[in-house]
């Protein structure tokens, strides 16, 4: 997955809006009006952060300690941070994309 992929997927979802409130350099995706996923331009490797139910937040930290940590810059009880560097595929980080947006949807 790349920045074009991640943005293509997130605008996929029904309702989906992006926005750049916090500056020129991270990318937000919300439905509702809410954020559920969000990326910084200039990441190398690519890394966005999802909403995620706290239980499976540390649960996914656990299983994927390189690639899935505390929302940087988030609550860390209820966000993550992936980290896209070929360890995880599209199917995982479609996932946690649609988990998110499922979430924040409600």
């Amino acid at each position: 997955m790349n920045i074009e992929s991640l943005r293509s997927y997130a605008l996929s979802k029904p309702d989906a809006e992006e926005s750049f409130p916090f500056g020129n350099e991270t990318l937000v995706f919300k439905i509702n009006n809410k954020i559920f996923l969000l990326t910084g331009l200039d990441a190398h490797p690519l890394q966005f952060n999802v909403k995620c139910q706290p239980d499976k937040a540390i649960e996914l930290r656990e299983e994927f300690p390189e690639n899935v940590l505390p929302g940087y810059h988030m609550n860390k009880k209820h966000w993550n941070t992936i980290i896209v560097d070929g360890r995880l595929n599209n199917k995982q980080l479609q996932g946690f994309i649609d988990d998110s947006y499922n979430l924040v949807k409600k």
